[in-house]
């Protein structure tokens, strides 16, 4: 088959489910939403690919979403990527779909380029949109030069088109479709490994800023690192945890595992509070999908105010001894 052939033979977006612990990742929903959205622009049908031990477990979790099929490989080995790819290869030979999403977790980024140079096609990491262009390929967006411009990358020739995209990026669908999925199920029969992983740790702290419901988020406005402490009292009389720009990290005031952004973490609170962030594109792409988003800034053209729900163009040293006062009941 020549390169135009498989082009235009290829059909379907296939979702890789990544399964830890028995449990799907929350990613591989969030990607399952987007993978709808997208065949409803190029009206291609949905898949789902997993891997793991007593897999039949998927069949309840994707009970009311829009899957036409879903391919369960049972193993009872930890994920390897050698391993694990063979499945995917396997699937992917089977449906030849046009597009494939997987997480941009650990696992995600072992698999991914594997999987490309494989199919000899084009890989998009991180991307933080996805679209249809008007030839119906995948158009892949992504801070790229420091995040200072958005790349679209369309991969013409080749297909799967693969991307990877972070968790809390992309907003889930709601269970509530009327689906009859189509379920292959078999063993994985493969050779053994050469590598051998004995044990599997979710390294995740309870208290990271990723897993918070409120963070109050500190920028280059702030002027002295002994100013952070008022915005970390903030922090905690709301019930939150200080966060940061990739600014401040860079001076060495705040650690990295407390960075917001595509160099750092990617996070969805009920609700932040932004203190003197301009609102670089690398940082908004890691924090977009918040629902709500209180942004002071002195600054008028604050890139931030864009997206912010609540914009307050204020001094953040007026704003903050007020509200910690207010919060004490001073």
């Amino acid at each position: 088959m020549n390169i135009s052939e498989k082009v235009h033979s290829s059909s379907g977006i296939l979702v890789y489910f990544e399964i830890f612990k028995n449990e799907i990742r929350p990613v591989s929903f969030e990607l399952l939403g987007e993978a709808y959205r997208l065949s409803k622009k190029s009206n291609e049908a949905v898949h789902i690919v997993a891997v793991g031990k007593d897999i039949d477990f998927v069949r309840e979790k994707i009970k009311g979403f829009p899957v036409k099929s879903a391919y369960l490989y049972e193993t009872d080995k930890f994920f390897q990527p050698d391993i694990y790819e063979k499945a995917l290869e396997d699937c992917i030979d089977k449906l030849n779909p046009s597009i494939v999403l997987i997480g941009g977790t650990a696992e995600g980024r072992a698999l991914a380029p594997r999987l490309a140079v494989n199919y000899r096609t084009g890989l998009t990491a991180d991307c933080t949109e996805l679209d249809i262009d008007e030839n119906g390929n995948l158009l892949q967006i992504r801070p790229a030069f420091g995040g200072n411009i958005m790349a679209k990358i369309v991969t013409e020739n080749t297909r799967p088109q693969f991307a990877t995209v972070r968790e809390k990026v992309m907003q889930p669908v709601k269970p509530d479709f009327v689906e009859n999925t189509d379920f292959l199920v078999q063993n994985l029969d493969v050779e053994e490994s050469s590598m051998k992983i004995l044990n599997i740790e979710d390294t995740a702290e309870e208290d990271s800023i990723v897993n918070q419901n409120i963070l109050v988020v500190a920028g280059r406005g702030v002027k002295k690192k002994e100013d952070l402490d008022m915005l970390r009292e903030l922090a905690e009389l709301l019930g939150g945890k200080l966060a940061s720009s990739r600014a401040l990290v860079e001076k060495g005031w705040m650690t990295h595992k407390e960075q917001i952004g595509l160099s750092g973490n990617t996070v969805c609170p009920k609700c932040m509070i932004t203190f003197g962030v301009s609102g670089t594109v690398q940082f908004m792409a890691g924090m977009k999908t918040t629902p709500n988003i209180i942004a002071v800034n002195s600054d008028p053209n604050a890139r931030i105010f864009e997206i912010a729900h609540y914009p307050i163009c204020a001094d953040l040293y007026d704003v903050v001894p007020e509200l910690i006062k207010s919060l004490k009941g001073l």
